[in-house]
């Protein structure tokens, strides 16, 4: 059976950032000694969300650069998105909504939720609605 692993905000941090580099390098080897063992590697929602935030207010990344950056990482084979290619998708678009709300209604649709929220631009979602 294929072992399955799941990274925290500090591996992806990491990864999108490159510092400390003894870290990086250090991260890097190891994920890749996993994936030579037939490993596989994933990014949640929920620690998507939370880097793309701390790269922001703690390396002074746009928006935009911290979503081409994460696309990159989660297309690299290195990890990929827990929730596959609808995260690649949300973190693609720019437009509104942004990108949390995008992460938020993926999890709620693969729970099989149907969202509600007071956010018009959220509302035009698939499986989102106004309250």
């Amino acid at each position: 059976m294929t072992r399955r692993f799941g990274i925290d905000t500090s591996i992806l941090v990491r990864l999108l950032t490159g510092h400390p580099e003894s870290d990086f390098e250090s991260s890097v080897s190891r994920l890749r000694d996993l994936l030579e063992k037939g490993c596989e590697i994933f990014a949640s929602n929920q620690v998507i969300g939370e880097v793309y935030v701390a790269v922001q207010h703690h390396y002074g990344v746009s928006k935009v650069e911290a979503r081409a950056a994460m696309l990159g990482v989660l297309t690299s084979g290195l990890v990929g998105p827990s929730n596959g290619r609808a995260v690649l998708v949300a973190l693609e678009t720019s437009d509104s909504p942004g990108l949390f709300d995008r992460l938020i209604a993926d999890d709620y649709s693969r729970a099989g939720l149907e969202v509600l929220t007071l956010d018009r631009r959220m509302a035009r979602l698939d499986d989102a609605r106004l309250l």
